[in-house]
């Protein structure tokens, strides 16, 4: 019986001319010599035998020899009698550094020593031993069938998991057949902008401040935006009956950036709007389950099942790199979105997805937030003493929930300033700025996810040194 043959040599992209002039240990010396000097074959790589890379590329083992000893002369491999053939770069790299300028050095940014970055969790906490157990149990137990294409909406698995956690937390009205698996809010954005888009849809509403990547997708798909402003109640519905709009980007639970919840007046009257116009309302629920002074606020989702498409995702409250989010659509829409996600990727990673089910069903996402709620709140708590403490002129709103405060500055501040200042200084924060649609007042977000709790009064003390010599004018 035939036996296949398989080789632990690593095999190499050449590209060989048989009919070309040039002989074939000449062009083999080329393409290894530009495999070397681009990168391509690192340091220390080591080549496949003469024999093997003879037999690979089906030429004689002498055009091999040939070509290896002249690289081996030149300095670009080496090798030993009876042993190995390996890349060596010190050559090829001093020959490419005389050969070509490199230009100076770009400024080295300064090192963050406090990083106010908002809407990130703390990935260091992320239930690692708890998560593997999930994986294992997956890979140990999952049917084969389990790891092929999947139904375009995702694992029924997760979104029956989902649909259960959901409604029992955020009070929707899931059904695991109207879930869509997603790769974030990210792409659940645009997937809806997609289907809105394809239905007829060309105007979106949307908050003013509100997500900045609201305002890059939405012109890219085609829709004009009109900006509606928010107060402490959330969105200004005053002027909606005036407006003619097929969707509506949200998040109502608590408001980015201000961290606003919506009031029930104001949710009642934003789904009256969206029936009697046919329109779609997306609700992105981004980071409701931290809450910290007030009792939770359901999600819109579940006052009007055919009217609002609800998002959510595992970035906030597990870590980013899950790339895990989901749709909860109307019935005239969850087949288009999931026909639409399932054109651009196929899908997403299975495995990931049936973890996250065994981690939902289990309780050990509901475990996770009930151990982590505790040290964000103390994070907050500190924020809000160090801002107090040092920066009483500034006015912090949204402290309720999320990860996030919101500080408005005094007249005559400029954040961009404060922001340029406090990163020379070694601190990390973000400026209002770029969330405002034709412009507002000044602000700084502070995030206390990712910061360590003991580092928060100091990382604020720098940029109350900040805002004290812009205000005095040193």
């Amino acid at each position: 019986m035939a036996r296949t043959r398989t080789s632990s040599a690593a095999e190499l992209l050449l590209d060989l001319r048989r009919d070309d002039e040039e002989p074939l240990h000449k062009q083999l010396e080329h393409e290894l010599r530009a495999a070397i000097r681009e990168g391509r074959l690192a340091d220390g790589f080591v080549l496949p035998s003469t024999r093997g890379l003879a037999n690979e590329l089906g030429i004689s083992r002498g055009v091999v020899v040939e070509a290896y000893e002249q690289l081996v002369a030149e300095g670009y491999l080496s090798s030993s009698q009876g042993g190995t053939t390996r890349v060596c770069i010190r050559v090829a790299e001093e020959t490419v550094a005389e050969e070509t300028a490199e230009p100076a050095p770009a400024r080295e940014a300064p090192k963050v020593r406090f990083d106010f970055a908002y809407g990130r969790p703390d990935v260091s906490e992320f239930p690692r031993q708890v998560w593997l157990r999930s994986v294992r149990r997956v890979l140990n137990e999952t049917p084969n069938d389990r790891l092929t294409y999947l139904d375009p909406r995702g694992a029924i698995e997760l979104r029956e998991a989902l649909a259960d956690y959901l409604n029992r937390v955020r009070g929707t009205a899931a059904r695991p057949e109207r879930m869509v698996v997603v790769n974030g809010y990210a792409q659940a954005l645009r997937l809806v902008l997609m289907v809105i888009k394809a239905n007829g849809g060309g105007r979106v509403v949307v908050e003013d401040p509100g997500q900045n990547d609201t305002m890059r997708a939405a012109p890219e798909h085609g829709f004009e935006v009109v900006q509606l402003p928010v107060d402490d109640d959330g969105l200004e519905t005053g002027d909606l009956d005036r407006i003619d709009a097929d969707l509506m980007i949200l998040t109502p639970a608590h408001h980015f950036p201000t961290g606003a919840v919506m009031s029930a007046q104001r949710r009642a009257a934003v789904i009256a709007w969206a029936k009697r116009r046919g329109a779609v309302v997306l609700e992105d629920d981004y980071d409701a389950e931290y809450r910290y002074d007030r009792e939770p606020i359901g999600a819109m989702q579940g006052l009007a099942p055919e009217n609002v498409i609800y998002a959510g995702s595992a970035s906030k409250t597990l870590a980013p790199g899950l790339r895990l989010g989901w749709l909860i659509a109307p019935s005239g829409l969850v087949h288009q979105i999931a026909d639409v996600k399932y054109a651009i990727d196929r899908g997403s990673p299975s495995v990931e997805q049936l973890a996250f089910a065994d981690f939902l069903s289990r309780g050990e996402f509901d475990r996770h937030l009930r151990r982590m709620r505790p040290v964000y709140r103390a994070r907050r708590d500190a924020l809000l003493r160090a801002l107090g403490e040092h920066l009483s002129s500034l006015r912090p709103v949204g402290a309720s929930a999320g990860l996030h405060v919101l500080a408005w500055l005094p007249g005559g501040v400029d954040e961009r300033d404060v922001v340029a200042r406090a990163q020379e200084a070694g601190v990390q924060l973000e400026p209002l700025g770029p969330y405002w649609g034709d412009g507002g007042p000044g602000g700084l977000l502070f995030g206390y996810g990712s910061i360590a709790e003991s580092a928060i009064d100091e990382g604020v003390r720098i940029i109350a040194s900040v805002i004290s010599d812009l205000i005095s004018g040193t």
